[in-house]
């Protein structure tokens, strides 16, 4: 708790400080008087939205439903990065396609932002029982699904909104504003998710599925078994790895088996049928169906749901 407080205050005098410095010229492109603002994925998308609502043209171009892993972007995609004045993406092993785009256009006019720049990254870890990919090679990988932990959601925040106030100092309190209530629905996500781990009878989930909570189990004391890290493009595992999951279960009487978000979920179904642990959701935001994306669900809530599915797991 005394960490997440000592983030909420710097984060708040960040804040203030972007409402205080000399802005920079507006960069607009468009009839609207609007800045282009395109994301790669739904986190930093949303994120836009919760603090600049409808006063930047916003873009997504991982389409709703669709795996992140495996996204190729199409020429109406690069167009559209090209078009932008803020670009955000993940940053990583898994964005390898972003950086061949950038090399190849002209960039002096685009505020490009790597979410995986904006906290403190650590290197992805294989677990106990969990199946590496058979091409690992020796260079360190990191962990890129930074934004599962509310506390990073917080940092990022802060860096998109310092990026908009730049570019927009026109709306620059507009974004204050908004980032400032966000940030504290953050910290009140973070508050719950501390509530449910702290007085838990147990610290360990398990996924049948990849894991891309590093970030997040490191911020709350979890213990974890998956079938493989968060960044993984298998989908299918292998027997023994099935068993040792199922023997997990068993010998330490959990009560739930996680599976993300677009998964087939077949892995989860054999565990859960094998155990009788019940089979849960527990959202990485990655990306969202159509259906929630048209409802205008955004990572709160999403969130919000893992708060609950969480006390479940532990409890």
């Amino acid at each position: 708790m005394k960490k997440t407080i000592l983030i909420f205050i710097m984060i708040a005098a960040v804040l203030l400080g972007i409402s205080g410095c000399k802005k920079n010229k507006t960069v607009t492109r468009n009839a609207d008087g609007k800045i282009n603002v395109t994301a790669t994925i739904f986190p930093p998308y949303d994120f836009v939205r919760q603090i600049a609502g409808d006063k930047v043209n916003l873009s997504m171009l991982l389409p709703p439903g669709a795996e992140s892993h495996s996204f190729e972007p199409s020429p109406k995609d690069i167009i559209t990065i090209q078009n932008s004045d803020i670009f955000i993406y993940v940053g990583g092993e898994s964005d390898s396609w972003v950086d061949r785009i950038l090399d190849s256009m002209d960039t002096d006019k685009i505020n490009i932002l790597a979410m995986i720049d904006m906290v403190d990254a650590v290197e992805e870890i294989i677990v106990e029982g969990m199946e590496e990919e058979e091409d690992e090679g020796e260079e360190v990988e990191y962990d890129e699904h930074v934004w599962t932990s509310p506390r990073n959601a917080m940092l990022i925040v802060v860096t998109i909104t310092e990026a908009l106030s730049e570019a927009d100092p026109a709306n620059a309190g507009f974004y204050l504003q908004n980032a400032s209530a966000y940030i504290e629905e953050l910290a009140q996500l973070d508050a719950a998710f501390n509530e449910v781990t702290a007085g838990a009878k147990r610290n360990t989930i398990v996924f049948a599925d990849r894991f891309p909570f590093r970030y997040f189990a490191d911020s709350y004391g979890l213990s974890y078994f998956a079938a493989f890290p968060g960044c993984s493009t298998e989908t299918e595992p292998s027997a023994a790895t099935v068993a040792f999951l199922i023997n997990k279960i068993r010998a330490e009487k959990i009560p739930v088996v996680f599976h993300i978000e677009l998964s087939n979920e077949r892995m989860a179904n054999t565990i859960s049928g094998e155990t009788g642990a019940k089979k849960l959701l527990l959202h990485a935001c990655h990306n969202i169906t159509k259906r929630d994306f048209d409802a205008g669900l955004g990572y709160l809530d999403l969130m919000r749901k893992n708060v609950e599915n969480l006390r479940e797991a532990l409890h």
